[in-house]
Protein backbone atom coordinates (compact mmCIF):
# COMPACT_ATOMS: atom_id res chain seq x y z
CA UNK A 1 0.00 0.00 0.00
CA UNK A 2 1.74 3.16 -1.04
CA UNK A 3 2.21 5.80 2.04
CA UNK A 4 2.10 9.55 1.52
CA UNK A 5 5.34 10.36 3.17
CA UNK A 6 5.68 13.91 1.85
CA UNK A 7 6.66 16.99 3.90
CA UNK A 8 5.12 20.29 3.86
CA UNK A 9 7.70 23.17 5.13
CA UNK A 10 5.29 25.03 7.26
CA UNK A 11 6.62 28.99 8.32
CA UNK A 12 5.64 29.98 11.64
CA UNK A 13 8.04 33.06 13.37
CA UNK A 14 11.14 31.89 12.15
CA UNK A 15 10.86 28.00 13.56
CA UNK A 16 10.94 25.18 10.46
CA UNK A 17 7.49 23.07 11.25
CA UNK A 18 7.01 19.71 8.94
CA UNK A 19 3.72 18.35 8.09
CA UNK A 20 3.13 14.64 6.84
CA UNK A 21 0.29 12.42 7.15
CA UNK A 22 -0.17 8.50 6.65
CA UNK A 23 -3.21 7.64 8.10
CA UNK A 24 -3.10 10.39 11.06
CA UNK A 25 -1.25 13.62 10.54
CA UNK A 26 1.98 14.36 11.85
CA UNK A 27 3.83 17.87 13.31
CA UNK A 28 7.07 17.85 13.93
CA UNK A 29 9.01 21.15 15.38
CA UNK A 30 12.22 22.20 16.27
CA UNK A 31 12.90 22.03 19.96
CA UNK A 32 9.34 20.44 20.63
CA UNK A 33 8.42 18.02 23.28
CA UNK A 34 6.40 15.35 22.28
CA UNK A 35 3.27 13.22 23.43
CA UNK A 36 3.54 9.85 21.54
CA UNK A 37 1.01 6.81 21.89
CA UNK A 38 1.48 3.44 20.38
CA UNK A 39 -0.95 0.00 20.64
CA UNK A 40 0.16 -3.42 20.46
CA UNK A 41 -1.34 -5.48 17.11
CA UNK A 42 -1.23 -8.84 16.65
CA UNK A 43 -1.38 -9.84 20.72
CA UNK A 44 -3.61 -8.99 22.45
CA UNK A 45 -1.48 -8.82 26.58
CA UNK A 46 1.64 -7.89 26.65
CA UNK A 47 3.05 -10.10 29.32
CA UNK A 48 5.26 -8.64 32.26
CA UNK A 49 8.55 -9.99 30.38
CA UNK A 50 7.63 -8.16 27.14
CA UNK A 51 6.45 -5.09 28.97
CA UNK A 52 10.59 -4.95 30.39
CA UNK A 53 11.87 -5.17 27.28
CA UNK A 54 9.67 -2.82 25.74
CA UNK A 55 10.41 0.17 28.26
CA UNK A 56 14.38 -1.21 28.32
CA UNK A 57 14.15 -0.08 24.39
CA UNK A 58 12.29 3.27 25.38
CA UNK A 59 14.90 4.10 27.80
CA UNK A 60 17.78 3.05 25.66
CA UNK A 61 17.12 6.14 23.18
CA UNK A 62 17.62 8.45 25.85
CA UNK A 63 20.18 10.81 25.38
CA UNK A 64 20.73 9.30 21.86
CA UNK A 65 18.03 10.30 20.17
CA UNK A 66 15.29 11.71 22.53
CA UNK A 67 15.56 13.43 26.03
CA UNK A 68 12.93 10.85 27.81
CA UNK A 69 10.54 12.72 30.20
CA UNK A 70 8.88 9.85 31.20
CA UNK A 71 7.15 6.67 29.73
CA UNK A 72 4.71 3.63 30.41
CA UNK A 73 4.68 0.77 29.03
CA UNK A 74 0.66 -0.90 29.46
CA UNK A 75 -0.35 -4.16 28.46
CA UNK A 76 -1.66 -3.19 25.10
CA UNK A 77 0.00 0.37 24.70
CA UNK A 78 2.87 2.66 25.41
CA UNK A 79 2.73 6.56 25.90
CA UNK A 80 5.89 8.36 25.85
CA UNK A 81 7.11 12.04 26.64
CA UNK A 82 9.89 13.33 25.10
CA UNK A 83 11.88 15.97 23.31
CA UNK A 84 13.90 15.36 20.10
CA UNK A 85 17.58 15.41 20.10
CA UNK A 86 19.98 16.93 17.24
CA UNK A 87 21.44 14.51 15.03
CA UNK A 88 25.16 15.21 13.90
CA UNK A 89 23.79 18.36 10.91
CA UNK A 90 22.22 20.11 13.82
CA UNK A 91 18.49 19.31 13.21
CA UNK A 92 16.48 17.79 15.46
CA UNK A 93 15.69 13.81 14.77
CA UNK A 94 12.58 12.99 13.32
CA UNK A 95 9.62 11.34 14.57
CA UNK A 96 9.62 8.60 12.27
CA UNK A 97 13.54 8.04 13.16
CA UNK A 98 12.41 7.79 16.76
CA UNK A 99 9.71 5.81 16.35
CA UNK A 100 11.39 3.06 14.06
CA UNK A 101 14.34 2.66 16.55
CA UNK A 102 11.74 2.10 19.93
CA UNK A 103 9.77 -0.07 18.25
CA UNK A 104 11.32 -1.92 15.39
CA UNK A 105 14.22 -2.93 17.96
CA UNK A 106 11.25 -3.54 20.62
CA UNK A 107 9.39 -5.44 18.20
CA UNK A 108 12.13 -7.71 16.90
CA UNK A 109 12.91 -8.33 20.96
CA UNK A 110 9.89 -8.62 22.06
CA UNK A 111 9.16 -11.31 19.08
CA UNK A 112 11.82 -13.33 19.90
CA UNK A 113 10.52 -13.66 23.27
CA UNK A 114 7.16 -14.92 22.08
CA UNK A 115 8.69 -17.35 19.79
CA UNK A 116 6.44 -15.40 16.80
CA UNK A 117 7.05 -13.40 14.42
CA UNK A 118 5.34 -10.37 12.35
CA UNK A 119 3.87 -7.06 13.36
CA UNK A 120 3.91 -6.27 17.26
CA UNK A 121 2.97 -2.63 17.10
CA UNK A 122 0.20 -0.64 15.61
CA UNK A 123 2.20 0.60 11.73
CA UNK A 124 1.26 4.70 12.92
CA UNK A 125 1.70 6.25 16.41
CA UNK A 126 -0.16 9.05 17.75
CA UNK A 127 1.61 12.17 18.43
CA UNK A 128 0.81 15.80 19.86
CA UNK A 129 3.56 18.63 19.93
CA UNK A 130 2.70 19.86 23.88
CA UNK A 131 1.58 23.28 24.30
CA UNK A 132 2.00 25.65 26.87
CA UNK A 133 0.86 24.00 30.18
CA UNK A 134 0.30 20.28 29.04
CA UNK A 135 3.71 19.38 29.62
CA UNK A 136 2.75 18.79 33.16
CA UNK A 137 -1.02 16.94 32.48
CA UNK A 138 0.82 14.86 30.59
CA UNK A 139 3.47 13.81 33.04
CA UNK A 140 0.58 13.21 35.53
CA UNK A 141 -1.24 11.19 32.71
CA UNK A 142 1.48 8.71 32.59
CA UNK A 143 2.22 8.37 35.98
CA UNK A 144 -1.66 7.82 36.64
CA UNK A 145 -2.71 5.23 33.66
CA UNK A 146 -1.68 1.99 35.74
CA UNK A 147 -3.73 3.20 38.66
CA UNK A 148 -6.44 4.32 36.27
CA UNK A 149 -6.41 0.81 34.75
CA UNK A 150 -7.06 -0.75 37.99
CA UNK A 151 -2.96 -2.26 37.79
CA UNK A 152 -2.00 -1.10 40.55
CA UNK A 153 -3.13 0.97 43.32
CA UNK A 154 -0.43 3.80 44.47
CA UNK A 155 2.31 5.71 42.36
CA UNK A 156 5.54 4.16 42.06
CA UNK A 157 4.55 0.48 42.78
CA UNK A 158 3.75 -0.29 38.33
CA UNK A 159 7.16 -0.97 37.25
CA UNK A 160 6.82 -0.07 33.56
CA UNK A 161 6.38 3.53 34.36
CA UNK A 162 9.53 5.41 34.12
CA UNK A 163 10.39 9.39 34.76
CA UNK A 164 13.33 11.84 34.68
CA UNK A 165 13.38 13.07 37.84
CA UNK A 166 15.90 16.21 36.85
CA UNK A 167 14.60 17.99 33.40
CA UNK A 168 17.17 20.37 33.38
CA UNK A 169 18.52 22.09 30.06
CA UNK A 170 15.24 20.36 28.18
CA UNK A 171 13.03 23.07 26.85
CA UNK A 172 9.66 22.49 28.16
CA UNK A 173 6.87 24.61 27.20
CA UNK A 174 6.02 27.13 29.28
CA UNK A 175 2.78 28.85 30.70
CA UNK A 176 2.75 32.31 28.06
CA UNK A 177 2.47 35.22 30.14
CA UNK A 178 1.06 38.59 28.70
CA UNK A 179 4.47 41.18 28.13
CA UNK A 180 3.91 44.40 29.98
CA UNK A 181 4.47 47.49 27.89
Amino acid sequence: MPQNLGFIEISGQGLGMHFYRRNLPHIESFNATYFVTFRAWGVSYLPPATRSIALKHCVFENSRRIELHACVIMPTHVHLLFTALENERGEPFSLAEIMKGIKGSSARNINKRLGRKGQLWQDESFDRIMRAGEFQNKLEYIIANPINAGLTSRPGEYRWVWTQESQAGVPVPQKSTPSSS
